[in-house]
């Protein structure tokens, strides 16, 4: 089946299950017009990202990657008034446009984003003592993917939630020879993920305006 099917597929779930409103909208539009990558998820993408932290019934939510704020906005929708998401981004430059998309949003005032690379972030955040994080979405530099769960599950108590993006990289996760630093990051993170005695955890492969690529949600059990 061709990309162009997944992509015809993808624009009809969005106009009928998650359709982007003006925030959203705005979001992705300011976004491209600064430059920045187009690898937010998708609309249908963000959506169940909403309902897993709804499901959660989420009241602190931890996000490893900003971007623009694409994704963020999706999950900070789900909190409660008086909820928290710690969103962290390396770059200045995409931490600024997402500041901006999410005040749009409204969601300034249960959104902080922290600024520097996240395995410098973390550690600090752990000092603070943070109450457990019901649900953490990792979506950065694929390469610490493994560091960034061992962090989550730190972070995070029994029932808690750690999803991971782009675990299947186009199929290439199944190549165990392969050199790419992104796919050798997601193998071990999986692998982790797996194999982890306080975990349980599972993978779902998606296709659409992204591509072929997938999900993997682990719960953590003590």
């Amino acid at each position: 089946m061709s990309e162009s099917r997944w992509d015809a597929v993808d624009s009809y779930f969005a106009t009928h299950l998650a359709p982007d409103d003006e925030a959203l909208h705005a979001a992705v539009r300011d976004s491209e017009t600064a430059g920045l990558p187009p690898v937010a998820v998708t609309g249908p993408q963000g959506k169940l990202l909403h309902l897993l932290a709804c499901v959660q019934g989420a009241r602190q939510i931890l996000e490893i990657g900003t971007l623009g704020g694409y994704s963020t906005i999706w999950l900070a929708r789900a909190l409660p008034a008086d909820g928290r998401l710690i969103s962290l981004e390396y770059s200045p430059r995409h931490a600024e446009v997402a500041g901006r998309n999410i005040a749009r949003a409204g969601l300034d005032k249960v959104v902080e984003i922290r600024v520097g690379p996240a395995l410098d972030s973390l550690p600090r955040l752990a000092d603070e003592a943070p109450a457990p994080f019901d649900l953490v979405f990792i979506d950065a530099d694929k390469a610490n993917n493994p560091h960034y769960v061992e962090w989550a599950l730190k972070l995070t108590r029994a029932g808690s939630l750690i999803i991971v993006d782009n675990v299947v990289r186009g199929g290439r996760v199944a190549d165990p020879d392969s050199a790419d630093p992104d796919v050798i990051g997601t193998r071990a993170a999986i692998e982790l993920l797996g194999s982890h005695p306080r975990l349980s955890a599972t993978a779902i492969q998606t296709v659409g305006a992204k591509g072929y690529d997938g999900f993997a949600l682990a719960r953590v059990l003590a």
